[in-house]
């Protein structure tokens, strides 16, 4: 072998290198022309090309080793330390499985989540359709966090104040004089709930006494009653006018059929005429008022009755004419005098009263400030009272009662009952029903920090009165008569079907929790004592 063919041992050839690769196929075809020559050189070939190998590859071989080590490592550990199956003939025979009886409380709940928030969050809307000009927040805004109770201010627009009084009808007119339906009914209840005499509360007819009643409405509130519509004031003022002049003319005819000398005295027809003025006065104010019209009716016509009598027999045809052509026109000018008086009453605007349910309330969000417009919603106002909102599926809903106690925890984990307040059923026979609850009081600082959150709520459905006795479902077998029974062991339950037990017969009550009442009826069963679940 020549010097110059003996492989190198510090580095592989090049697989790139082209004359390094001629010399490699050249070295293999004279191995493969004379094997007796070429065999010792082979020998060192391959021992040299392993070494290179090994050497180029050192990170791959230590990984290969680690992974055979720990393949023989696990085969060990699966041959000596592995457990017998059941197969072998070293693996323990199966015991009994069995759970002790109880004896306690055994009830089955209801639980559900429930958002906790004060109760009924509405927002509030105003009609300020008949305001004049720009609906200007002037004033009364309330801070989040106030109460609003009967008779507090709302807010104050364009200086004029929104009255809170209770009531589920929103206001959507003026009520005035003369009007009628169900929300002047729920005026005047508003008005006697926080003490006013509206008079007939029954009545759906806005009257005297109910705009008499508006006015104290307006006194409590501290502000004067809305001002007349324009024009009304002197309407009033020339229907008195009319009046009088009226009444004038009535004088001047009376004196003239006296005058005819065909009338009575002096004396006499001065008393007649004063009687029909006073009637004719009674039932002005009787018209006014809606109160006692036709028996002041009656009475005028008595009078006047009275009075023609006094002039029967006497020929003042034209001035008996004239002074009935008198006497109507004060008459009519009376109507015209009540008409004028009903447009000038006290008067309720929609726009200054803001009736909300379950008063008092609390102020949620305000949407408004001093100086803005009001438009839409001006703030949002729920229940002073913590609510807890819940649903349930319509097969636990109808297990709820309204009275139900219930319990949830609070922020420091006790404990706190409430009372299922009401019961909503959904829409369809899918949806979840709405469960209502009300707590007991909470102190302010547990309000601000249930406030928002959402608890577990637990509503007993079915209890047991004390304590009682109690095995799992699964150890219930029945007898050959139909009857339930569990089977109790006596010995150690790990020897299988060679522990000793007994039937003991029972009868099963309230079934909660995976539990169910048991009481003996015929063998002995006490608290400890092992009954058989499965085998």
């Amino acid at each position: 072998m020549r010097d110059d063919d003996k492989p190198t041992t510090d580095l592989p050839p090049d697989p790139l290198d082209h004359d390094a690769t001629t010399t490699l196929l050249e070295t293999s075809s004279e191995e493969e022309s004379d094997a007796e020559e070429s065999e010792p050189e082979a020998d060192t070939s391959r021992v040299s090309g392993w070494g290179r190998v090994l050497r180029g590859n050192r990170t791959l071989w230590i990984v290969a080793l680690a992974a055979v080590v720990c393949l023989v490592a696990g085969l060990l550990v699966g041959r000596f330390l592995l457990s017998p199956d059941a197969s072998s003939a070293d693996a323990p025979d199966a015991g009994l499985v069995t759970v002790p009886a109880e004896f306690g409380p055994l009830s089955n709940d209801v639980t559900l989540r429930s958002d906790v928030g004060y109760a009924d969050a509405v927002e509030v809307k105003l009609d300020t359709s008949a305001v004049d000009g720009a609906a200007v927040v002037t004033g009364q805004v309330p801070a989040v966090g106030a109460t609003l109770t009967p008779l507090s201010i709302a807010l104050e627009v364009v200086g004029r104040p929104v009255i809170v009084l209770p009531g589920e009808l929103p206001a959507y007119r003026t009520l005035r004089f003369g009007v009628s339906g169900p929300d002047v009914i729920q005026l005047k209840q508003a008005l006697v709930s926080v003490g006013i005499d509206a008079g007939d509360v029954n009545s759906n007819v806005f009257d005297q006494a109910t705009a008499n009643a508006v006015a104290q409405l307006y006194a409590q509130a501290g502000y004067p009653v809305p001002a007349p519509e324009e024009g009304a004031s002197d309407a009033l003022r020339s229907a008195e006018e009319g009046v009088r002049s009226a009444q004038s003319g009535v004088t001047q005819a009376q004196q003239a059929l006296t005058a005819a000398g065909a009338g009575p005295g002096k004396v006499e027809s001065f008393q007649a005429d004063v009687k029909v003025a006073q009637a004719e006065q009674a039932l002005a104010a009787a018209q006014a008022s809606g109160e006692g019209v036709q028996q002041a009716d009656w009475d005028l016509q008595a009078a006047r009755l009275e009075r023609d009598q006094l002039w029967a027999a006497k020929n003042t045809g034209p001035e008996k004419s004239a002074l009935e052509t008198a006497r109507a026109a004060v008459t009519s000018a009376n109507e015209a005098l009540a008409e004028a008086q009903q447009k000038v009453l006290p008067f309720l605007p929609a726009s200054e009263v803001l009736y909300l349910t379950e008063l008092p309330r609390r102020v949620d969000a305000v949407s408004v400030e001093r100086g803005t417009v009001l438009s839409g919603a001006a703030m949002t106002v729920s229940g002073a009272t913590v609510r807890l909102t819940g649903a349930a599926a319509e097969a636990d809903a109808r297990l709820l009662t309204v009275g139900a106690e219930a319990t949830f925890e609070l922020p420091d984990g006790t404990e706190h009952r409430a009372v299922i307040s009401e019961l909503k059923p959904g829409k369809d026979a899918k949806a979840r029903w709405e469960v209502l609850l009300e707590p007991d009081p909470l102190t302010p600082e547990q309000i601000t920090q249930l406030q928002g959150s959402n608890v577990r709520v637990k509503i007993a459905v079915g209890a047991t009165e004390g304590d009682v006795l109690s095995v799992p479902l699964a150890a219930l077998t029945a007898g050959p008569g139909g009857e339930s029974r569990v089977e109790v062991v006596e010995s150690d339950p790990r020897e299988g079907e060679d522990a000793k037990t007994r039937i003991v017969v029972v009868e099963t009550g309230l079934a909660a929790k995976g539990a169910v009442e048991v009481t003996p009826t015929d063998g002995e069963l006490d608290e400890g004592d092992l009954v058989v679940v499965g085998r």
